[in-house]
């Protein structure tokens, strides 16, 4: 094979660079092709530069080089193009880091910042990231509000809500219609099968949330890397149920 002339690279065009990107195997090619485009000679558009950008948050999140990842997401925020999108990303960096307070104010910025077709999505996010913490009260606000304005994946939304209510007590005498119908709908797959296997072991349903959780430990794990990373609060959890009702 022919070696490719040094600086033939720089004249391909940034979209070229962006795609090979995104379909990158590897962190270390998604960083290479993401710089590669962002420093191409050819007219870099503001929105192409974002989409570069965020290649490089992934490759840079993906090997859990985290403050790197951070730096890239502030640079999308400045540049203000899908600022919602560059505070989701920011708040992740944020949350590996273990800053969760700056974390939660990206989301809470993220839900402002956002078209009203992405706020339930920014509201669960940050909703989920409370419950994690712990801070049920908080999550049951912010769940409440993503499930209102929850559309497609309002199921998720108010299996969600009823998990952080169930962490903090409650007694829900619908909860197995609530599970039956994230069971039916298409965002009970995924994440859905975190919140299903939790729900079911409320709800008294042991198998079901075994099933449930090793299936989302499966999925999750076979997944991208920056899945599984983003995840790892949940992961842990999932696992540690796993571990008290196998052990039972």
């Amino acid at each position: 094979m022919p070696r490719v002339r040094e600086g033939a690279s720089a004249t391909k065009s940034p979209e070229h660079h962006l795609q090979k990107a995104i379909s990158a195997r590897s962190a270390t090619l998604r960083a290479k092709y993401a710089r590669l485009g962002l420093s191409a000679r050819a007219r870099l558009d503001r929105t192409t530069q974002a989409m570069l950008l965020r290649q490089l948050y992934l490759a840079h999140f993906e090997a859990r080089r985290f403050q790197e990842a951070l730096d890239i997401a502030v640079q999308l925020i400045q540049l203000q193009v899908l600022a919602d999108v560059a505070h989701q990303d920011a708040a992740r960096a944020c949350q590996a880091l273990g800053d969760v307070g700056r974390a939660m104010g990206h989301l809470r910025l993220a839900a402002r910042a956002c078209p009203a077709s992405r706020r339930a999505f920014h509201l669960w996010t940050l909703g989920g990231l409370l419950y994690l913490e712990g801070r049920y009260g908080q999550a049951v606000s912010a769940l409440t509000r993503a499930a209102r304005w929850g559309t497609t994946d309002k199921p998720l939304y108010v299996g969600h809500l009823a998990l952080a209510r169930c962490a903090l007590g409650e007694s829900l005498i619908n909860l197995e219609g609530i599970i039956d119908q994230l069971e039916a709908a298409p965002c009970g797959q995924g994440y859905g099968r975190f919140v299903l296997g939790r729900l079911c072991s409320y709800a008294g349903r042991r198998e079901d949330a075994v099933r449930y959780l090793a299936a989302f430990v499966r999925r999750t794990h076979r997944g991208r890397p920056a899945l599984s990373i983003a995840l790892e609060g949940e992961l842990a959890e999932a696992k540690q149920a796993l571990t008290e009702m196998r052990g039972n």
